[in-house]
């Protein structure tokens, strides 16, 4: 009779099992996720405003590092700080799963304000042997509320996901160099690897949109420093002298055949020359004249090809002067960032199931996006990742600048104002949902 009872009780949970709801789909998902938002958004603003007026430069977000740190601590996640420089790393397990990172940059931009908003930065700085104004003009800001609202959000539905959430914060993604530094400093060793990894980037689109790219999102980028160096004198004595300047117009002037003579016109590749620094006054013809600049592509083959154009343009340029060659410095750059192509397609899959935004597939051969980050590092180290695209402006506001023929702001401009509250909702409802997705139990 024992036995039969047993086997009984056993039947039972066998089919209780079989019968049990199974997990929320996207749209509950949503739902839930929305109804916590309301919760918290209040305080959610509060941090927005505070880091939109407290900008920091690159390796110099201690106060937002350290502000960041403290709202995971309180939810309860094991914080490491100083990780890559003023860098983050919260860690919150959960059971057996999946470990999944979800990022935000740290950084402002050297460049002042100018939208007029009650809260608009007046910070300033020392940076690269200057004072400067910093701004939140890339929409970092943005991106730091919606990974707070994310945790905020997995936590208070941690019944049902399991695994590890690796949320980093990482500074100097201006500069490109911050992923690799927390990569040096042992991010996937001293923790986790993570199975994914997901960040979203706010830009000039119409709020409640979510792009999602399949293969390519955004370029190669390459920073370069070219010194051309000369003989110096008297303004009417131009004989006696190697003027740097002449050299310089030559090269801004002949370095673009490289993109219309050299590159295949239907390969992306931009050369940028970005600042041209030489001389004092009229009447001196100066030693040297320094310029900076900005290349950009998806392929790598044109990467190259633009590198060794730069350089043999420069060397052509001091050879017509019969001046030395040029020193050609490259200061810093990353690689294009690719998005899985399966989690591509499972993340707007889920994300378009969920409602509640628009969202937008973009196949892999549609081209990238011309702006470049160095997310890249981390998918180069082997992590198959996401990286979406969110909107920044309100219908209302993209029509009135339509209206008035202007061209929207956009990501760096001093009058970047994105409409926050919506762009801050949204990008929590795509990073909850997309790691939701990978860590839901099946």
């Amino acid at each position: 009779m024992k036995m039969m009872l047993l086997t009984g009780c056993a039947m039972m949970a066998s089919v209780g099992a079989a019968w049990a709801d199974p997990a929320p789909g996207p749209a509950a998902n949503r739902a839930a996720i929305d109804a916590q938002i309301e919760k918290t958004y209040p305080a959610l603003d509060a941090l927005y405003r505070d880091i939109h007026a407290h900008p920091e430069i690159g390796m110099q977000e201690v106060r937002t590092a350290a502000l960041l740190a403290s709202k995971m601590k309180a939810m309860g996640f094991t914080v490491t700080e100083k990780v890559g420089g003023t860098g983050v790393v919260a860690i919150y397990r959960n059971g057996p799963g999946p470990t999944v990172m979800v990022r935000t940059e740290l950084d402002g931009l050297p460049m002042e304000e100018k939208t007029g908003l009650p809260y608009a930065s007046r910070a300033q700085t020392e940076y690269e042997g200057k004072t400067t104004f910093v701004a939140q003009s890339c929409g970092h800001d943005v991106h730091m509320a919606a990974w707070i609202g994310t945790a905020q959000a997995l936590l208070a539905m941690k019944s049902q996901w399991k695994g590890t959430l690796m949320f980093i914060a990482q500074p100097a993604e201006e500069q490109l160099k911050g992923a690799k530094a927390m990569l040096d400093d042992g991010l996937f060793t001293r923790f986790a690897k993570p199975d994914y990894g997901f960040a979203a980037h706010v830009g000039s689109g119409e709020t409640g949109t979510v792009l999602v790219k399949d293969g390519v999102t955004s370029s190669n980028s390459d920073s370069l420093q070219i010194t051309f160096k000369g003989r110096g004198g008297h303004g009417s004595m131009p004989s006696a002298t190697i003027d740097p300047i002449v050299m310089g117009a030559h090269f801004v002037t002949d370095v673009q055949t490289v993109i219309s003579r050299q590159k295949d016109a239907n390969a992306f590749g931009v050369v940028t020359i970005g600042a041209f620094q030489a001389g004092t006054v009229g009447n001196i013809i100066p030693d040297i004249a320094t310029l900076k600049l900005s290349l950009r592509s998806f392929d790598k083959d044109v990467r190259q090809l633009l590198l060794d154009g730069v350089k043999r343009t420069a060397e052509a340029s001091a050879a017509m002067s019969m001046a030395p060659a040029p020193d050609v410095k490259w200061l810093y750059g990353t690689a294009a960032v690719f998005n899985d192509h399966a989690l591509a397609e499972r993340a707007a899959a889920e994300l378009k199931a969920a409602g509640g935004d628009r969202v937008t597939y973009v196949p892999a051969t549609a081209p990238g996006w011309s702006a470049s980050e160095d997310w890249s590092a981390f998918v180069d180290a082997g992590v198959p990742s996401v990286y979406f695209t969110i909107g920044g402006y309100d219908a209302a506001t993209l029509a009135a600048f339509k209206a008035k023929g202007e061209a929207v702001p956009s990501n760096h401009s001093p009058f970047f104002a994105p409409d926050h509250d919506k762009a801050i909702r949204t990008g929590i409802r795509t990073l909850t949902l997309a790691v939701l997705m990978v860590t839901t139990p099946k």
